[in-house]
């Protein structure tokens, strides 16, 4: 009898919930009771979140800011429900985008980063002594 992780359930409740129009989305704070299990997944979450709310996309579902409560068994967490994924790419910003999937992490390293802004400096250099 070995029990895996999703044997024991876990319950959600919705605090503070918010129907923010200017940003076309839903916003709340999660309790999630998981008595018996270290945490849950968001995609877990995502999943009780989209029935709670009948969510056809769950695209649109970002959920993060995870605390577990000390001893474990409660955790309190962020999330928004976005009317359509259109508003989602508008609104969220570009790293929660990344982690839901919806967008490509660009890889460049750091010294690419860092003579690209130089180069960008000595242009701006030029173009004031220029004008003079």
């Amino acid at each position: 009898p070995v029990l895996k992780m999703s044997d024991k359930s876990c319950t959600l409740r919705t605090r503070k919930f918010i129907t923010n129009g200017l940003l076309s989305r839903k916003q709340f704070v999660i309790d999630v009771l998981h008595p018996g299990r270290p945490n849950v997944s968001k995609s877990e979450l995502k999943d009780k979140l989209a029935t709670m709310y009948d969510v056809k996309d769950q695209d649109c579902i970002f959920v993060f800011g995870f605390r577990t409560q000390f001893g474990g068994g409660k955790s309190t967490g962020f999330g928004l429900i976005y009317d359509d994924k259109k508003a989602a790419l508008q609104f969220e910003p570009k790293y929660r985008l990344i982690r839901n999937g919806l967008e490509k992490k660009v890889t460049k390293s750091r010294k690419q980063k860092k003579e690209r802004r130089n180069r960008a400096r000595v242009i701006r250099g030029v173009k004031k002594n220029a004008k003079k």
